[in-house]
């Protein structure tokens, strides 16, 4: 089909399409050859019961449904039952059956996968998950990794949001339908990068986790992260935003990253706390009443100094507005259907540097405390521990000064009934994990996503050797292309390459830190250039990429949660 300027094939390109039904047509010819068979697997009919469903089968109102696919990869709801009426609306196809019931096909859409969801509440349905502990499962790969962390999670038995990618790694489905060219986007620590790399839509992205998880046999946990939605200078009137979470919004979570809005220089400039209030709050009435609660609060419990009270006001006093117009694009958007809300500001723009921005107790303890006050709809918060992105923990306080800073945060959010956020968990040693998984005894939201991404370049490398040197080349180009950019980052890790063995290999830093773009490259025409052949490999790649996961994601889940 074709999707904007280029041809896709859908069943080689997972995760864009906001339906797994994209050739009605075929699909309605595959039901009626088979319409008995089909209606034999809802079982309750006459006859053999046929080869089991795709899904549990559900029952509503005298009529059984279960979800499908077909011999091309597309995915239905099969509705079997008197009546030609349908549960889920008007089917696209409809076959009498032998003995008057009715064979009714309906599209996997989104809205319908929502609806189905909703009215059946099948077991693995996503949910918001409120305090639930769980890790963040980044899936640059898509449906590739679903496997494997469906087999950690059945074995180990804990939660996560195994549909997570941010702004920076999805596209928007409209924008591939009108051909819109990447957006480029700032990611912390590394610089600008052209967002979408990954190929797949917040849209498509969504619909696929859901079908995966509702075809897996065994009850799951699990909810649908839209990570790092970023409140922009850029953007004032949050249009970029609210596009994103419109797109999203059948998610269960939504993480805003206020990271490029907040007024790092109130927490040190030579202004005073009251004069950095009177900047943020100008009208004098407002300004003395939100001052007197949150004296009341520390009151009440810890006290934050006037000083640095009136300094945090400045600091986030535009975040907040902000957060405050998406909560409320959210509800119109959602009708009453719970969520989960992250409040980030964990990342830093580019002119500030990572250890400059740690977070303080007093600054938690505002946030927490200025999110109750407005009502804002927030259940995660993700401060800055000290975490940076393509490091291990390294600053100088070492791990015991990591684990005493996470487990104070882990007191101040837990009092208030927020559950802490670690980002950018992915390059962390098995030590540091095991020091915030002791801090937080287990109470946290720990996310990762690179490492996945990485290891499956680390599997096409080992099981498929000729096709990880075209890889391999893309990221040397890129860094290249940076380094001729000013960017000294890229220049030292091509320097230590050559300097070195300069093998081909996935552990080597400059593959390390430039591969990511690789799977998502567009050529003049728009259309992806890799990203199928990255879904064409034999099934035993595969398999044993979905072992690593599998491993990987229990290795973690045994340091967090001592599983």
């Amino acid at each position: 089909m074709v999707l904007g300027r280029s041809a896709i094939d859908p069943s080689r390109a997972p995760a864009m399409l906001d339906t797994g039904t994209w050739d009605p047509a075929a699909a309605a010819a595959a039901i009626s050859r088979g319409a008995e068979s089909w209606a034999a697997r809802a079982g309750g009919a006459p006859g053999s019961p046929g080869s089991p469903p795709a899904s549990p089968v559900l029952s509503c109102e005298g009529k059984r449904v279960f979800l499908a696919e077909l011999p091309d990869s597309q995915r239905v709801f099969l509705e079997v039952g008197p009546g030609g009426g349908g549960l889920l609306g008007k089917p696209f196809h409809q076959v009498r059956l032998g003995d008057g019931r009715f064979l009714s096909a309906h599209p996997t859409d989104a809205s319908v996968i929502d609806f189905f969801c909703r009215r059946l509440s099948p077991p693995n349905a996503p949910r918001a998950l409120g305090r639930t502990p769980r890790i963040g499962i980044g899936t640059r790969m898509s449906t590739l990794v679903w496997p494997g962390a469906f087999a950690a999670m059945d074995e180990k038995g804990f939660a996560a949001n195994t549909i997570q990618n941010s702004v920076r790694e999805l596209n928007l489905l409209d924008d591939l339908r009108r051909g819109v060219p990447p957006e480029r986007r700032y990611a912390a620590g590394f610089g600008m990068i052209e967002s979408g790399y990954t190929g797949s839509t917040f849209e498509g992205l969504w619909v696929a986790g859901v079908l995966a998880a509702l075809a897996h046999p065994r009850p799951l946990a699990y909810g649908a992260d839209a990570d790092h939605i970023q409140l922009r200078r850029s953007d004032p009137s949050l249009e970029q935003a609210f596009r994103v979470v419109d797109a999203a919004r059948y998610y269960t979570f939504f993480t805003i990253d206020a990271a490029d809005i907040l007024s790092y220089g109130a927490l040190t400039d030579e202004a005073s706390g009251d004069e950095h209030a009177r900047r943020a709050i100008p009208d004098d009435r407002e300004r003395r009443e939100v001052l007197a609660w949150h004296e009341e609060a520390g009151r009440r419990g810890a006290p934050i100094p006037p000083d640095v009270l009136g300094r945090c006001v400045e600091k986030y006093w535009a975040a907040f507005r902000a957060l405050g117009l998406i909560g409320e694009r959210l509800a119109a958007l959602r009708s009453g259907a719970p969520y989960d809300l992250e409040f980030a500001f964990d990342e830093h723009p580019p002119e500030i540097a990572g250890p400059d921005c740690i977070t303080t107790d007093e600054e938690l303890r505002f946030v927490a405390r200025e999110v109750t006050r407005r009502g804002l709809p927030v259940t995660h918060l993700a401060p800055n521990f000290g975490v940076e992105k393509g490091f291990d923990y390294r600053i100088i306080d070492g791990l015991q000064g990591l684990e005493k800073r996470v487990a104070s945060h882990q007191r101040i959010a837990g009092e208030l009934g927020f559950l802490l956020d670690v980002h950018s968990a992915d390059d962390l040693s098995a030590a540091t994990c095991r020091a915030i998984g002791h801090a937080t005894g287990g109470q946290l939201h720990y996310k990762i996503s690179p490492s996945l991404h990485l290891l499956f370049a680390q599997t096409v490398h080992d099981c498929a050797p000729e096709a990880f040197g075209p890889w391999w080349d893309d990221a040397v180009s890129y860094a290249r292309e940076e380094a001729r950019s000013g960017s000294r980052f890229a220049a030292d890790c091509l320097a230590a390459w050559e300097a070195g063995a300069r093998d081909r290999s996935p552990t080597q830093e400059v593959f390390r830190h430039f591969f990511f773009a690789y799977p998502g490259r567009r050529g003049p025409d728009g259309g992806f250039l890799h990203r199928e052949a990255l879904y064409s490999f034999p099934a035993g790649l595969y398999r044993e990429y979905q072992s690593r996961v599998s491993s990987f994601l229990r290795a973690i889940a045994a340091d967090l949660f001592g599983r």
